[in-house]
Order: structure tokens, then sequence, then C-alpha cells
């Protein structure tokens, strides 16, 4: 924080309960998460302990982040969108709402952005119970559900990766759209999930010059 402009914001984060716990079972990515999912229907109350656990280390490591001078933290759950409904209240909705618990009894007034990425339908209702001050989107998300989540607090994102990876046109017109449908109301511009090794850093210069336009 010493090292940064005082007008430069600096975000914290960690990885969501269930997204950790979804790597700590299988032992490395899947394209479902099928061994979790599997652990959770067969194992709920092992997995409950887990998600508790690791919701009150990821607090703890929120809270010393913002102790470092963090202005923002967020809370990535990359694989909530693997999840039935009943599963993702259990699984992602629980523990994050701890975690923001957790972290606001020490530092009340630090903004906390949530992302369940691929939440579709359940986005409302995961911030309405997680009681999380922002939502992230990812690129799924349609224009007019965004707007909709967006009257009710921040939003943040949607671009997806690969137009910035593309580059020229498909950047250009990812951009221009965000601005223009969430431009107005509360928005963080970012990807609607993490940058791809891939990237062209050309592409991340001419984003940020689209977006400083407006």
């Amino acid at each position: 924080r010493r090292e940064l402009p005082e007008e430069t914001t600096l975000l914290g984060f960690c990885g969501a309960p269930w997204t950790v716990a979804t790597y700590m079972i299988a032992g490395h990515g899947t394209p479902d998460q099928a061994p979790a999912r599997l652990f959770t229907y067969a194992n709920p109350e092992a997995m409950r302990a887990l998600l508790r656990l690791l919701a009150e280390k990821s607090a703890e490591y929120l809270i010393r982040q913002i102790d470092a001078g963090a202005d923002a933290v967020q809370i990535f759950d990359s694989w909530s969108g693997v999840l039935d409904e009943a599963t993702f209240e259990m699984c992602c909705v629980e523990p994050v709402a701890e975690i923001v618990r957790r972290v606001r009894e020490v530092h009340p007034d630090t903004p906390i952005i949530g992302f369940p990425k691929g939440a579709g339908a359940l986005y409302q209702d995961y911030r309405q119970k997680t009681g999380v001050t922002a939502l992230g989107l990812d690129w799924s998300v349609p224009w007019s559900q965004a707007r909709a989540l967006q009257r009710e607090g921040a939003v943040q994102g949607n671009l997806d990766p690969m137009r910035l990876v593309a580059g020229g046109k498909a950047l250009d017109e990812g951009v221009t759209a965000i601005l223009r449908e969430l431009g107005r109301g509360p928005l963080v511009f970012n990807l609607g999930h993490g940058i791809t090794p891939q990237t062209p850093i050309a592409h991340v210069e001419r984003m940020i010059e689209l977006v400083r336009k407006g």
C-alpha cells in the first residue's frame, strides 16, 4: 500500500471455501469438480466442517490483508456454477456469509466483493444472503439480469476473457457494450473471470484506454 499512489485502489482477495475445497478434495483442477460434489453428497457433515474451517481461515486472511492496507477485498468462487440450488446454499452462500460476518466485525466499512461464477439465477439470492457489498458477474449474465442486480448495488465485470485475447473488433465491442449497459450505475469494470496467460499486453492497454474514455 505504501508503494502505491493514494488514488490507486489496492484489492485483496481469497478463494471462496467451496472452490478451495474442490482443489483440496480432488488434488487438482477438474472439468466439473465431480470429486468434490460426490464427497459433499456422501459426507455432508464432513463437508460442512471443512467449509466452516475454510471460512474461518479465509476471514482471518482477508482481515490481515485489510490490516496491511487493502482498500477492498474479493471472494472468488470460481466453481459455484457446478452446484444445484440446495448444494449452492450449503457450499457457497453459507460459508461466504460467515466470511463477510467475520470480516465486518473487525473492518465494518471495507467493501467486500463476492464472485460466484456461473451462479446464474442464484446471483440475487447470493447477494441478499451473504451481504456482500458488490457482486462480481461472469460473462454469461444477460444484460437484463445484470441491470436488475445493479439496481440493488454495485456490480463488477463482466468482459469475456477471450475477447481480451482476441483483441480488435471483438474487444472493442465487448467493452463498449458493458459501458453502455452498465456504465451509468455503480460498476467496477473487470473481466468476467481471470486474465489468461496468452493475453497480449497491447490488448490490455487497449481495454484500459476504452474504459478510461468511457
